[in-house]
C-alpha cells in the first residue's frame, strides 16, 4: 500500500487521469496551469509526449513539500502525431487512419518533487478492426472524443468494439500509466 508523505496535486482536467488516481488509493487535489504545448518538430513521438510533460510539471514552482503530477499522452501511426481533434473532420480523419491498423500510445508522465523533476514514458501498442464510415459517425456523434488523443477512448464504446489487441499497459492508453507511477511514488513514499 502507498503511503505518500506529502500531498499529490494532479495537474490535469482528464477525468480519465483523475478516476485512475482515484483507484490507486492516492489523494489529491487538482491544480491546473496554462501551458504552451507546442513542441520541436523533430521530436519522436515518445519524444514530445515527455516534452510537454515538463513543460507542464515546469510551470509549478519547486515546493519540497508537495508532489506535483503532470502528463501528456500521445496517438502516432507511422510516426504521426494524432493529437486531439479540433472537429468532427478531424476526428473522422483520425479515426480512419486508426481503422485495421497498429498504432502506438505513448505517454510521459512527469513529477515535480524536492526541488527536481523526474519523467518517464510508456508505450502501448494497440491494434484495431476495420471500421466502416457509419461507424465512426456514430462513435463521434455519440462519444464526442474531442477531448482525446487520436479522437477514441480505449475505455468506451471504441475500446469495447474496435480494439483487438493491445501489447503493453491499458492504463497507460487511457492516459496515465498507472503501473510505472506507482512504482516510482513507492521510491519517494
Amino acid at each position: 500500500m502507498l503511503k505518500l508523505n506529502f500531498p499529490v496535486v494532479l495537474a490535469s482536467k482528464s477525468p480519465r487521469r483523475h478516476e485512475l488516481l482515484k483507484l490507486m488509493g492516492i489523494n489529491f487535489s487538482v491544480e491546473l496551469k496554462d501551458v504552451d504545448e507546442s513542441y520541436p518538430a523533430e521530436l519522436s513521438p515518445a519524444g514530445v509526449a515527455l516534452y510537454i510533460s515538463e513543460k507542464k510539471a515546469s510551470a509549478f514552482n519547486a515546493n519540497p513539500n508537495v508532489i506535483v503530477i503532470t502528463a501528456d499522452t500521445i496517438v502516432a501511426i507511422d510516426g504521426e502525431i494524432l493529437g486531439k481533434p479540433a472537429d468532427h473532420e478531424e476526428a473522422t480523419n483520425m479515426l480512419t487512419k486508426l481503422s485495421g491498423n497498429h498504432h502506438e500510445v505513448f505517454t510521459g508522465v512527469s513529477i515535480n518533487h524536492n526541488g527536481s523533476i523526474n519523467s518517464f514514458y510508456d508505450c502501448t501498442k494497440v491494434k484495431c478492426r476495420l471500421i466502416n464510415q457509419e461507424e465512426i459517425a456514430y462513435y463521434i456523434e455519440h462519444f464526442k472524443p474531442f477531448d482525446k488523443a487520436g479522437s477514441y477512448g480505449i475505455q468506451d464504446w471504441f475500446g469495447l468494439t474496435v480494439v483487438e489487441e493491445i501489447k503493453g499497459s491499458y492504463t497507460n492508453v487511457m492516459g496515465l500509466p498507472t503501473e510505472k507511477l506507482y512504482q516510482y511514488l513507492l521510491k519517494i513514499s
